[in-house]
C-alpha cells in the first residue's frame, strides 16, 4: 500500500506531466499559426485570447483543485451523501457563475472590443464567451475524481483538450486563408477551436465518470448549512486559487486593452500599423510561457507536499522544500531567460520568418526569470497557507503591468510594454520573497549556491555571445538560423547545466526530483572523483 503522501505525489507527478504537455501544446501551436495569419491575425487572436485563459484558469486550476479538497475531506470520512452535497451544491454555484459571465460578454462584447481599441473584434469576443458554458460542468468533474485521488482524468481531458484545439485552430485558420477569407474570420475560426477543445474535454470527463468504480444512485440530499458552507468556500478559496493562477493571463490582459491604444495615441504608427507591432510584440508570449512550463508545473506540484508538511508541523521539511524550489525555479529561469536574449534573433527568424521586434522579445525574455521564481513563490505561499499573500503578489504584477505601460509605451512603444512585463514580474517576485522571508525568518536560496549559479550564466553567455557572432558570418535565412538556433540551446544548455551539476548546485537526492535527475546524477558523480 502507499502512503497518502506517495499517493499525492505520484497524482501531483501526473498532473505536472499533463501541464507540461498542454503548455508544450499551447505554446507551439502559435508559431505554425502566426505563420498562417501573418503578425496582423495573432494579433487579433492575441488579443482575446487572455479571455480564453481566464477560462482554463476557472476549468483546470482554480474551482477543480476548491471542490476537490472539498471532495477529498468527505471521502477520507467515509460521508457519500456529503461528496453528493458538495456536487450539486457547486454546480449550482458554478453553472450561476458561468452564465453571468456568458452574459456579459455576449451582449457587451461590443464594448469590450472597443475597449481593447478595436472594434472589429466583438464577434471573437461574443464567440468565446460560450465557452463559459462548459467550464462548470469540466470544473465539477475534475474536481471529483482529483478530490478521489483519481488524476488521470485531468490529465487526459487536459492533453485531449488541448490536442483537439490545437488541431482545429491551425486546420480552420489554414482553410479560411486559402480560401481568401479575411484574418479576423481565421480569427473566428481559432476561437471556435478553443470552444472545441473544451467540449472534448467535458466528453472525455463524462467518459470517466460513467465508468466510474462507485457508480450507482445518487441520492440527492440538501443541508442548508452544509450548503452554505460550500458556497462560501468556493467564493473565498475559489477566488483565491483562480487569481493566484492568473498571474500571466492577466499581465496579458493589460496588454490587451492597454497596449493598442496606447500606439495609437502615441502618434508614430498608424491604426494598421500599430496592429502589426501588437502582433510582433505577441510572438514573445509563447517564448515566455515555453521558458516558464517546467517552473510552473513543479510550483503547482509542490503544493500538496508543503501543505503536508504545514498539518505535521514539519518546519525542516518546509525549509528544504523551499531552499529546492527556489534553487530550481532561479537556476531555469535564469538559464532560460540570457539563453532566449543571447539567441533572440536567429530564434526569431526561425519561428516568425524575420527579425522584426527582436529588441522587444529579447527584453520580454528577460521576465522568464522573474516570472518562475514569482511563480514558485506563489505556490509556496499557497502550499504554506498563506494565500492571500498570493494574491497580493498577482495584484501588484497587474497594478504594475498597467503603471508601467501608461508610462514606458508611450515613450517606447513595444519595447516598453516589454519592460513593463519585466518590471512587473520583479515586482511580484521582490514583494513575495520578502514575504517569504519574514513568514519562515531564513534567508533563500544560500549564498553558496549562487557563485557556480552565477558563474554557469556568465560562461553561458560570453559563450553564446561568441557563437553568434561568429555565426553571422557564415550564412543567413530562415533554415540557417534554424540551425544556428538549435545549435545555440545544445551549446549553451550544455555549458550552464554542466558548470551548475558540478558547481553542486543539487545534492545527488535533489537531483531525483528533477526530469532526467538519474543522468544529471551521473555528472555529479563524475565531478566527486
Amino acid at each position: 500500500m502507499r502512503s497518502p503522501e506517495e499517493k499525492i505525489w505520484r497524482g501531483a507527478v501526473v498532473l505536472t506531466i499533463a501541464a507540461f504537455v498542454t503548455k508544450l501544446l499551447s505554446a507551439f501551436y502559435r508559431v505554425p499559426y502566426q505563420n498562417i495569419v501573418g503578425d496582423v491575425g495573432f494579433y487579433i487572436y492575441q488579443q482575446v485570447y487572455p479571455i480564453y485563459g481566464i477560462v482554463m484558469s476557472l476549468a483546470l486550476y482554480g474551482y477543480p483543485i476548491v471542490i476537490s479538497k472539498l471532495v477529498a475531506e468527505r471521502v477520507a470520512g467515509r460521508d457519500h451523501k456529503g461528496v453528493v452535497s458538495v456536487l450539486l451544491v457547486s454546480l449550482l454555484f458554478l453553472c450561476s457563475l458561468g452564465l453571468l459571465i456568458f452574459s456579459v460578454l455576449y451582449v457587451g462584447a461590443k464594448q469590450v472590443a472597443i475597449w481593447m481599441g478595436d472594434a472589429e473584434l466583438a464577434p471573437l469576443v461574443r464567440l468565446l464567451s460560450f465557452s463559459f458554458l462548459l467550464f462548470p460542468f469540466i470544473a465539477l468533474l475534475r474536481g471529483y475524481f482529483q478530490g478521489e485521488n483519481n488524476m488521470i482524468p485531468t490529465a487526459v481531458s487536459q492533453v485531449g483538450e488541448q490536442l483537439v484545439r490545437v488541431m482545429t485552430i491551425i486546420f480552420l485558420s489554414y482553410l479560411f486563408i486559402k480560401s481568401g477569407r479575411t484574418v479576423y474570420d481565421a480569427g473566428a475560426a481559432a476561437v471556435f477551436g478553443s470552444f472545441a477543445g473544451g467540449l472534448t474535454a467535458l466528453l472525455l470527463l463524462t467518459a470517466y465518470w460513467l465508468r466510474r468504480a462507485n457508480r450507482g444512485k445518487i441520492h440527492i440530499t440538501w443541508k442548508s448549512a452544509d450548503a452554505k458552507h460550500i458556497i462560501s468556500y468556493l467564493l473565498i478559496e475559489g477566488f483565491i486559487i483562480c487569481v493566484t493562477n492568473m498571474a500571466l493571463t492577466l499581465t496579458q490582459l493589460v496588454d490587451s486593452f492597454s497596449l493598442l491604444p496606447l500606439l495609437v495615441e502615441r502618434g508614430k504608427e498608424s491604426f494598421e500599423q500599430a496592429k502589426i507591432w501588437k502582433g510582433i510584440y505577441d510572438r514573445g508570449q509563447p517564448l515566455i510561457q515555453l521558458g516558464t512550463v517546467v517552473a510552473t508545473a513543479f510550483s503547482l506540484a509542490l503544493v500538496p507536499l508543503i501543505s503536508g508538511a504545514k498539518k505535521r508541523e514539519n518546519e525542516q521539511f518546509i525549509r528544504e522544500k523551499t531552499d529546492l524550489s527556489l534553487r530550481i525555479a532561479t537556476v531555469i529561469g535564469l538559464g532560460a531567460s540570457l539563453g532566449l536574449m543571447c539567441l533572440i534573433r536567429p530564434v526569431n527568424i526561425m519561428l516568425f520568418e524575420n527579425d522584426l521586434g527582436s529588441l522587444s522579445l529579447a527584453i520580454l525574455a528577460a521576465s522568464i526569470f522573474f516570472t518562475a521564481l514569482a511563480l514558485t513563490l506563489s505556490a509556496l505561499l499557497q502550499g504554506m497557507g498563506h494565500e492571500w499573500i498570493a494574491v497580493a503578489g498577482v495584484c501588484v504584477a497587474v497594478a504594475g503591468k498597467a503603471v508601467c505601460n501608461w508610462l514606458l509605451i508611450p515613450l517606447f512603444g513595444t519595447a516598453g510594454a516589454a519592460a513593463a512585463t519585466a518590471l512587473s514580474y520583479a515586482a511580484m517576485s521582490c514583494f513575495l520573497y520578502v514575504m517569504l522571508r519574514r513568514k519562515l525568518h531564513v534567508c533563500f536560496p544560500k549564498k553558496t549556491y549562487l557563485y557556480p549559479v552565477i558563474k554557469a550564466a556568465a560562461a553561458m553567455v560570453v559563450l553564446l555571445q561568441l557563437y553568434t557572432l561568429l555565426a553571422e558570418t557564415l550564412g543567413s535565412g530562415r533554415l540557417f538560423a534554424a540551425g544556428e538556433a538549435v545549435a545555440g540551446v545544445l551549446l549553451g544548455g550544455a555549458t550552464y547545466i554542466i558548470i551548475i551539476i558540478k558547481g553542486n548546485v543539487f545534492s545527488q537526492q535533489e537531483l531525483s526530483f528533477l526530469p532526467f535527475g538519474d543522468k544529471l546524477r551521473l555528472l555529479l558523480k563524475t565531478g566527486d572523483r
